[in-house]
This record gives C-alpha cells, structure tokens and sequence, in this order.
C-alpha cells in the first residue's frame, strides 16, 4: 500500500487493515488503528506506522477509543519466512523476556546487532521496542481484568521492575496504572488469578467458527482437550504446557462484538472470549499467542479468499464457507507427534492413540479440571519410550521415538521462529516420517499458509468432486493451505 491508499482506509476507518498498519496524527500526539472512530485528521497531519512499536517509539500513545493495542496481529508475519517475519513470530511468544535479544538472535542463526538492523530498518522498532509494546499490552490487560496488585501485575507482565513497568504504562497509555484500571469501562473482572483471566481474542473479518469447532471437536485428545457444549455455543478446553507452569485455556465459539468498532460479527470481525487459568501469570502473552496461532486469528480472510476466488473452480466454495480457516498448534511438538499417531488410521483411532499416549506418558496436572487430566508428554519422555502400550505396529513406535530423539536434540526445531524449508528437511530425514506428514506438520505447527498436500485421499477427492485442478494451484499462492481446507471439506 501506499501512504495515500492507506489515508484512503482511515478515511472510510476500514476495519480490513487493522493491525495491517497504524496511524498517529501529530497534533493529538495520539495513535489508532485505522478502523478509529474518530473524526478523520487532517492528511498532512498524519504518519503512518508498520507497528504499534514504531508509533511508541515515535512519542505517540495509544488511543483510548479505539485501544489500537488490541488489534490482530499482521497476517504478514506469518505468510512471511524471512528473518523479519520469524522474529516477528518469536518476539509474540515471549522469547525476548525470557531469553532477551541474544536469545533472539541465537534462534535465528544471526547476531544480535543483525537482527536490530534488520527489524529497525523494516519495522522502525528493534526487538526490545517490540517487546516492550507487547508487555505494555499485556500489563493492561492484567490491570483492567484481575485485582492483582499493581507490583504483581509488573512482574507477570514482563517487566524489571515496577519504575519500568510505571514509565511504560504512563507513556504508551497517557495514565498511571491506577487511572488504567479505574477506566476499565465494559472489560469483565476476574475476582483473582484463581479465577482465570478472560480476554478477548480479536479476528478480522469473515469467521468461519463452526467449522474450526467441528475440526477441534474432531481431533480432540481426551485428557488433553475437549469440547462442550451444544453446536453454536460449544467451549474448546485444553491443557498448555508453557514455559513457567502448567495452564488451562478455555475458548468459546460464540463470537461477539466488532474488532473494528462498527458493532457488527460479521465483515468487520469480532472477537473469541477466551479465559486462561495459569499456574504462573508471567506466561500470559505466550498462552495468549498460542491459542491464536491454534485458531489462526492473525488471518486476513478478505485477501485468502479474493485470492481464491480467483479460480472459478474455487469459488463457490469459498462463498460457501467464508472465512475458513487454517488451524495452527497450541504446542508444536504435541501437533508433530499427533500427526504421526493419526497417519493411515481413522480420525477416531487417532484420538484413541492419543488418549493412550497421554494416559501412560502424560503429565498429570496437579488437580484435573472436567475432562482434563494431564499435559501431553514431552518430547524426551517419547525419546526412550518403549511405547508398548500403544497398539502400533513396529515401525511405527520407531519414527516416534526418532522424533522425539530430534525434537528433544534440536535436530527438527518447530518453535514459532523456525526455518520452515529446514524443518521440513529435517523432518524427512526422520526414519518413517514422509512428505504427507512433514507437509502437514509444516502446515499446522510451523503455521505456514501455503502448503498443499496434492498426493492426499481427501484432496483428490475434493478436487475432483468441485471440478478443480490441482495442476493450477500456482495461482492459489500463497494461500494454498486455506485452498486445501476448503477441498477437504468438498470430499
């Protein structure tokens, strides 16, 4: 986009390109999102910004009308496998407070003066802004849903200290942390961390919610996940194994409110309330992250399907399910383990397989919660596992001990930030995994939008029954796993 296109969305505060960029007008000293309702500033009096960081960086707050903080993140970052783009991805699930910038950068394969560069001269922001943009959002939310004390708060949030933490909130936000929580207007208390912390996880546009409940309902692990309630008001429960504890995540389908302030669910967007119960607060904005990954949130439904709708084939598809989305993973190496239990069995077999995975090797959680039970096992534990209690064949207990072997050696990295072209090598160099399942993992644990499984059953199926051919699938870039989605329900 140019500068002059993007004034033309805050003009007509498009609610597509939240998130996609910001603005800040000079003589409020004040940022939005561009979908603000606001009256429109001046041309001349607005700068435009690729983050909410860079407009921080700039002297800008953050507008209290339309909280720009709580926007979706940039489809960009995970349609993006360059070194900004996977840094982007790693800096949203914490990585920067808990290993800093050399942590970062380590990840990466590049030095840290590198990647501050490289995020400085795309972004206008280098990772410790970004970070410190994101523990702001978090520290807010913190404020305006819990009564947690305002020390408590700091350090869950991420910061150092409580003058950092203070600073911060006085100079993003234009309030003490005091004035913050008393202007929490229309934002749901908890009474206590005991309670679980309600969010709104924020989507842009068409949601195509039943059908990403059915796939969940479909594949869920007992002990591990579940799904209650009746179709159009279910709740998806699971249990995360996150960095500093054990945690529980609780979303619903019901979708509410407009992201973009125009009081719709529909075109505009809306969002999922979701609660989290966590045995440490300081993995807030990790668990936060990953349910949005799982539920592909940061996705910008209007550019997948005017892309696919460009193949006539397509279409009556796309119009028939718009918003369809690509579901990611809470833990990617749960997903890359599942993906190998459920290979060549049925959906339901696969949920069995893993239920007794989870029974015998499974973390119980220090006090279970419904249908939920343990965390799933860690990579190491399945290293040297016999397995014998799994009713697999021989070779099959092979490959889940040689992936465990590698996730726990780092030889496959799957963490939000890998390299996606060298997970995959990786991947198929592990006795008894082949392109199905490394593709498929790609898919969903790496997020990677443009993945298409042409040699898959179901697939071919589809295709065939919606007259599309899959020799044409270069004109579906790079939104090719939303593609396969939308086949996989035709068959």
């Amino acid at each position: 986009m140019t500068e002059d296109s993007r004034y033309e969305a805050v003009c007509s505060r498009d609610a597509r390109f939240d998130g996609e960029f910001f603005f800040a007008v000079s003589t409020t000293g004040i940022y939005c999102r561009p979908s603000c309702p606001a009256t429109t500033p001046r041309r001349h009096n607005v700068r435009f910004f690729a983050t909410a960081a860079a407009a921080q960086g700039a002297g800008f707050r953050a507008c209290r009308r339309c909280r720009p903080d709580a926007v979706p993140g940039s489809a960009e970052w995970n349609a993006r496998a360059d070194v900004v783009g996977r840094a982007m991805r790693l800096i949203g699930d914490g990585v920067v407070d808990r290993d800093g910038v050399a942590g970062l950068a380590a990840r990466l394969g590049y030095s840290a003066r590198q990647v501050q560069r490289q995020l400085n001269a795309e972004l206008g922001a280098g990772p410790v802004a970004l970070a410190r943009a994101q523990r702001a959002h978090t520290a807010r939310i913190l404020l305006q849903t819990t009564e947690l004390r305002a020390a408590d708060i700091a350090f869950a949030a991420g910061f150092a200290s409580v003058r950092q933490f203070n600073d911060t909130i006085r100079e993003i936000y234009a309030l003490t942390p005091t004035g913050l929580r008393a202007a929490r207007t229309r934002v749901r208390s908890a009474s206590g961390a005991g309670a679980g912390i309600p969010l709104r996880l924020a989507f842009r546009g068409p949601f195509a919610g039943a059908e990403l409940f059915d796939d969940l309902a479909d594949r869920a692990v007992p002990g591990v996940e579940e799904v209650t309630g009746e179709r159009g008001a279910r709740t998806f429960r699971r249990t995360l194994r996150l960095p500093h504890g054990p945690g529980i995540a609780e979303v619903g389908e019901h979708r509410a409110g407009s992201a973009g302030g125009t009081g719709g669910t529909g075109a505009a967007g809306g969002w999922l309330e979701c609660r989290l119960h966590l045995a440490e607060l300081r993995d807030l904005t990790t668990a936060a992250q990953r349910m949005r990954r799982l539920f592909d949130l940061d996705a910008d439904p209007w550019a997948v399907d005017e892309r696919l709708r460009g193949a006539p084939a397509l279409a009556p598809l796309v119009a028939a399910r718009p918003g369809l989305r690509s579901p990611g993973a809470a833990d990617p190496h749960e997903l890359a383990v599942r993906a190998v239990l459920g290979r060549q069995v049925t959906l339901g077999a696969g949920r069995r397989l893993g239920a007794a995975l989870v029974r015998v090797y499974g973390e119980p959680l220090p006090a279970a919660s419904g249908g939920l039970t343990h965390l799933f096992p860690r990579a190491e534990d399945l290293a040297d596992a016999s397995l014998e209690e799994l009713t697999l064949p021989g070779p099959r207990r092979l490959t889940l001990r040689a992936l465990g072997a590698a996730l726990a050696e780092g030889t496959v990295v799957l963490d939000p930030g890998a390299d996606r072209d060298r997970a995959e090598k990786e991947l198929l160099r592990v006795p008894g995994i082949g392109p199905w399942t490394a593709g498929y993992i790609r898919m969903r644990a790496l997020g990677d939008p443009d993945v298409l499984l042409e040699g898959d059953t179901a697939v071919r199926a589809g295709a065939r029954r919606a007259g599309v051919s899959l020799e044409d699938s270069q004109a579906w870039r790079p939104w090719r796993s939303y593609a396969m989605h939308h086949l996989w329900r035709a068959a």
